[in-house]
């Protein structure tokens, strides 16, 4: 029974190198059949622990970056990796729960609606929400495949995924198991005429016919010429007083280089100011003028510092926040919007009166306020939101934005602490799910990269490189052009509607199972 604990670990292993940076994404149509396959015969207990040593054994592979992060320690990632190793578990658990007590059949149709649900849930767990390595992403590059994601999101690319692999285990238990030979192409032929391969086969042509038909609408409207500025300041210069007005120079001087195409927009990233620059005069002085010499309206990403009272004392917390300066107006901030889904541990620390963090040794870097705002910014010529950092990740979230008139996302980003990892392009390819589910385009403009600009399509058009053509940790600018559009897809209107039929089929499934449990039990005891 052992040795089927195989299969985990090469199922995990395929999918790591699905993902960026190896990025293979036909790994992904073949990395579950394995595990499902070594499901067959085992206990209901093996379920759990097979999907345990898949997920912890995926999850370091695809999350390996995060231990860069100074503060990060072993044992941080250690709970990460068994805190999120529980949803796989449970995954397992549950096909092989509906795999004794229905047929094995029906787990292989049942997989998939039980993996779209784990993912909804990992989306919308409080504080461990953690949506990255979802098996979607792994076809960011896909188009004529993620274009059915502005009906169901980023969760039907998944199920598709899993419905393929859950056919090509069901095919490989008919016909390898306990064969010596291998199969003709007769049997080849024979298994794909199974129920599930079938349907597999059938969706699988509707998602690709569709996808070749909407990738080459083309997107009609007015362009506006935006810059990224990409200032590639390193982690430990952001919040050091003595590098302010270094930093300051290095984006002034990029954007006076950028005005030389007449940009309609200039856009900074994340928190590009140094430190808590928004609550000084002078730096607000700076990015008005700024904004007024250059002619063109400037979006940049800071910090402030917010005073609270409390008897006699006084504290200071921050806001994450974005700036819209204005060229023609007197006002000191045009707009501004501060970060609504603060990143738990490294930008406030969650229930910190009930849950004991001290006894893990965790505590946040930081103290920020949540944001509680959906500001829509509004330029002469088109309607924006900014996503800060990591929220992009959220589906639903950037749905919000774009019901309530957002027609393009701009998301402003620092992954300097990352390093020369993964990560960013992880990142960059759960971007291009939420311009293809809002119909939008995506602007990507981050510290030390990659700042991109992503099309409704979800083709990456623009990419800032330099002559070598390296992507992060490069100082540079980007111009590029969009289009601003109102959506009108399926997803950005209903939103999570396929996931709740996946979550709805999925209850239905367990309450077949504990149906057929207690009737054979009520059978064997009469």
């Amino acid at each position: 029974m052992l040795y089927s604990l195989i299969f985990p670990i090469i199922s995990a292993s395929i999918l790591i190198l699905s993902f960026p940076c190896f990025a293979i994404s036909s790994l992904a149509w073949v990395a579950l059949a394995p595990i499902m396959f070594g499901l067959k015969d085992n206990k209901l207990w093996m379920g759990a622990i097979s999907g345990a040593i898949f997920g912890i054994i995926f999850l370091h592979g695809y999350f390996h970056w995060i231990l860069l992060i100074q503060e990060y320690t072993f044992l941080h990632h250690l709970l990460l990796l068994l805190t999120l190793g529980l949803f796989f578990a449970f995954w397992g658990l549950l096909f092989k729960f509906l795999a004794i007590n229905l047929s094995f059949s029906t787990a292989l149709l049942g997989a998939p609606f039980i993996w779209v649900t784990i993912e909804y849930i990992r989306v919308h767990l409080s504080f461990l929400a953690l949506p990255m390595g979802f098996l979607g992403h792994t076809q960011y590059s896909n188009q004529e495949i993620i274009q059915v994601a502005n009906f169901g999101g980023v969760y039907i690319v998944s199920f598709i995924i899993v419905l393929f692999n859950a056919a090509l285990a069901g095919f490989a238990v008919r016909e390898l198991r306990d064969k010596k030979s291998i199969p003709s192409l007769s049997k080849i032929l024979s298994g794909l005429k199974s129920p599930l391969s079938i349907i597999a086969i059938i969706f699988m042509l509707l998602v690709v016919v569709y996808g070749f038909w909407s990738k080459t609408r083309v997107i009609e409207g007015d362009r506006i010429r935006i810059s990224l500025i990409q200032g590639n300041i390193e982690q430990e210069k952001k919040w050091d007083p003595q590098y302010a007005h270094m930093i300051m120079k290095t984006y002034e001087d990029l954007t006076f280089h950028a005005i030389q195409e007449k940009p309609d927009i200039v856009i900074w990233p994340e928190t590009a100011t140094p430190g808590v620059a928004i609550n000084h005069n002078s730096t607000l002085n700076a990015l008005k003028r700024l904004a007024s010499k250059t002619g063109s309206y400037l979006v940049t990403g800071s910090a402030q510092g917010v005073k609270f009272e409390r008897g006699d004392r006084s504290t200071i917390k921050y806001k994450n926040s974005a700036y819209l300066f204005s060229p023609h107006s007197g006002k000191r901030i045009d707009q501004q919007y501060d970060k609504i889904k603060l990143f738990p541990f490294g930008e406030y620390l969650p229930y910190p009166d009930t849950l004991p963090w001290h006894l893990l040794k965790i505590k946040s870097a930081n103290e920020y306020i949540t944001g509680r705002e959906y500001t829509i910014f509004r330029h002469p010529a088109f309607n924006f939101c900014t996503t800060i950092c990591w929220e992009n990740l959220f589906p639903d979230l950037c749905r919000k934005f774009v019901q309530k008139g957002a027609q393009v996302i701009i998301n402003i980003t620092n992954e300097a602490r990352f390093g020369r990892s993964a990560a960013p392009y992880q990142l960059m390819a759960i971007s291009v799910f939420r311009a293809v589910e809002n119909g939008v385009y995506v602007v990507r403009c981050a510290n030390t990269g990659i700042s991109c600009i992503i099309d409704p399509r979800g083709k990456i058009i623009e990419k800032l490189k330099d002559k070598d053509g390296n992507e992060i940790f490069v100082r540079g600018v980007l111009n590029g052009t969009i289009v601003p559009l109102i959506s009108n897809t399926f997803y950005s209107k209903h939103g999570d509607v396929f996931a709740w039929i996946c979550i709805f089929a999925t209850i239905s499934f367990i309450l077949c199972a504990l149906f057929s449990k207690v009737l054979k039990f009520t059978i064997v005891n009469d």
